[in-house]
């Protein structure tokens, strides 16, 4: 989390899932409590809810890791709304910087596919990308992702969760 923090996540403005839990627990997920009261929260977005924060969805957070080597998250959101649709997508993704370019992203979003389908029923999932982001188009693409259009900036594909 230090090298995410380095790159500037978990700031005020980073209203990602990644930069909300940087603020509420990164300082403290050194402390094992602390650690698992992280991990019920991240239990709890998958579970469907009647009251959620404006805007939310339960979402689905899946970890890559090598060993007890995290070098990523995945989180597959079950359900759009009107702003997800037009800029977040089902599928959003961190591999952390030390582990880039290394094919993790595109190995995250494959295995992702059949959770997306088998768990959630979702046939197709829509992943975006901001439009300069050229890694990130280059993953979405190598798991199949049919480029939809560009909508304020973002780069919107969808791509085939069903076998």
């Amino acid at each position: 989390m230090a090298e995410f923090r380095a790159e500037g996540r978990g700031a005020t403005g980073d209203g990602s899932t990644l930069g909300r839990a940087l603020r509420e627990y990164g300082s403290r997920w050194h402390d094992p409590a602390v650690f698992a009261e992280y991990v019920e929260a991240v239990r709890a977005d998958a579970r469907p809810q009647p009251t959620r924060a404006d805007g939310m969805v339960p979402c689905t957070t899946l970890w890559y890791v090598d060993g007890d080597a995290y070098l990523g998250r995945l989180a597959i959101r079950h359900s759009l709304t009107p702003w997800l649709l037009e800029w977040g997508g089902h599928v959003g993704y961190d591999v952390r910087p030390s582990a880039r370019r290394r094919g993790h992203a595109t190995a995250m979003l494959r295995d992702a596919l059949p959770v997306a389908y088998e768990r959630l029923g979702l046939e197709s999932v829509l992943v975006t990308c901001d439009e300069g982001n050229v890694a990130s188009r280059k993953v979405i693409e190598a798991c199949g992702g049919s480029y939809e259009d560009l909508r304020s900036g973002k780069l919107r594909y969808w791509v085939r969760a069903a076998p």
